[in-house]
């Protein structure tokens, strides 16, 4: 790989870090239910931002203590910074995970972190020392242009073949048209596009594939040169977000159905396929239209949808616009596939679904953690009999909660949730300009996994507010033994 700069490993890997043999098994675990008998979580990764905040710093990637017999247990013991500026690290994904867990040979070893302004994507080694991971190598932005046409990197899944596969949202100019998926070898190395010629979607973001359904779907956030300058209404209407799902064909890379989700699902981000992989359903999360939708396959082989959770708009005062959406920026599913949760960004609630009937999901539990409509703001929603009203936010330890609940990610056993608050440097100085000054935090929910229910963990919170440069925006954690939004099984 050309690149300007290569950082080599402290130690040496052989086959992937693997060993060959009939009585070891690859990274991650035999199924979704084994997975959720694994050991607590006792690390978690989480990518830092500067980029976007006015500090000259670069962004990082922090290692967080979430340990509660450890002595720093809930604050940060390592970071590594970038060695560029201007990166805006956003989602991660390894280089290897439940999807190879029948190959010996392979190893849940590199942390991807693509960089969504940039484009760089680095390669993070987490073996040598998992509490103080180091860079491997980068895969250069200019190598990606020239090789592929392909910019603004986003989602990194690992294939069980040990390639990786990284959604691109756009050309290196910000253009929409061009986008599509870059396939990068075991070690970094660009091979090529992933989806066949002429069969790029019409914007990018986030896609999960299930092989036993021969799938790989994928979703609209919208162009680069749009939403990299903060969200501007008219964007929409220009034409510059999407509001489709496309349908590939896995693992050939063709677009074998475009699904037109209309006003009922505007800016479609996140996806998520059930775990169980013989499943031929799943969720995407509607951001502006605040709506949870689910797809599934049809008789014919087709693919359709339907809206099972509708966010309402609620009226407000002192805002700039008359009505404010919940916002759906991420969401997740527990590894049994029995509960749902997700995050309104703007009025600031944490909710938890059961699906175990996909198409009529049961609140079970919610709660609000951030928000523009928490008590003391100058925003505040307006009911249907004309008074207003706010929403009570609870302090940990001595802190007000800033922001909105933005990326979640649950311990493997289903029983914690940890939340950050930092969506997107441009968005967040937009919407909750206070992080700039403030910085963002992590927060840990108790969850409920017999009748349903979530409560705030009085005792953790990281906050990134206190970083030895200045405060910094968390984004997506990951765990080293792997998750449940990154991990696919075959």
């Amino acid at each position: 790989m050309a690149t300007e700069t290569e950082v080599v490993v402290v130690a040496p890997v052989s086959n992937g870090g693997g060993v060959r043999g009939c009585c070891k098994s690859g990274p991650g675990y035999a199924t979704p239910l084994s997975a959720m008998s694994g050991p607590p979580e006792n690390l978690i990764y989480v990518t830092a931002v500067y980029t976007g905040t006015g500090r000259e710093k670069p962004d990082y990637l922090a290692t967080v203590d979430v340990d509660p017999s450890s002595p720093t247990f809930s604050s940060v013991i390592h970071r590594l910074p970038m060695p560029f500026v201007g990166d805006e690290l956003h989602h991660s994904g390894w280089n290897s995970c439940s999807s190879c867990h029948g190959d010996a040979s392979a190893d849940r070893r590199y942390l991807v972190l693509p960089s969504l302004i940039s484009g760089r994507i680095y390669a993070i080694d987490t073996k040598a020392d998992p509490r103080a991971p180091s860079l491997y190598k980068y895969v250069d932005p200019k190598e990606i242009a020239e090789k592929t046409g392909l910019g603004f990197p986003h989602t990194a899944h690992c294939l069980a073949s040990g390639e990786i596969l990284v959604s691109c949202l756009g050309d290196e100019e910000g253009n929409a048209k061009g986008n599509g998926f870059l396939l990068l070898d075991s070690d970094f190395n660009i091979k090529s596009r992933w989806e066949k010629p002429g069969h790029s979607p019409l914007f990018g973001y986030d896609f999960w594939y299930q092989p036993r359904h021969k799938t790989m779907i994928s979703t609209s956030w919208g162009a680069p040169k749009a939403f990299s300058k903060g969200f501007d209404l008219q964007h929409v209407a220009d034409g510059l977000y999407g509001s489709h799902l496309h349908v590939y064909s896995w693992p050939g890379g063709e677009m074998k159905q475009l699904i037109d989700l209309g006003n009922t699902g505007l800016l479609p981000l996140e996806i998520r396929f059930l775990h169980e992989p013989s499943k031929d359903t799943g969720f995407v999360g509607s951001a502006l239209s605040s709506n949870m939708i689910r797809f599934f396959k049809n008789s014919d082989e087709t693919w359709g949808h339907e809206v099972v959770i509708q966010v309402k708009s609620l009226k407000v005062e002192n805002w700039f616009l008359p009505e404010m959406p919940g916002l759906i920026t991420d969401f997740l599913i527990s590894l049994d596939d029995r509960f749902l949760y997700f995050v309104n960004w703007l009025h600031g609630d944490i909710r938890q679904y059961n699906i175990e009937d996909p198409k009529n999901p049961v609140l079970t539990g919610q709660i609000w953690v951030g928000g523009l409509l928490q008590k003391g703001s100058p925003v505040k929603a307006v009911g249907e009999d004309g008074n207003t009203f706010q929403f009570d936010v609870p302090q940990i330890k001595g802190k007000s909660l800033r922001g909105g609940p933005q990326m979640i990610q649950l311990s493997l056993d289903g029983k914690r949730l940890y939340a950050t608050n930092s969506l997107f440097s441009a968005w967040d100085r937009q919407f909750y300009p206070e992080l700039m000054d403030k910085g963002s935090h992590i927060i840990q929910i108790d969850v409920d996994t017999d009748k349903g229910g979530l409560t705030i963990n009085p005792d953790f919170f990281v906050d990134f507010g206190d970083e030895p440069d200045g405060p910094a925006l968390a984004h997506e954690m990951r765990y080293p033994g792997g998750d449940c939004t990154s991990d696919i099984w075959i």
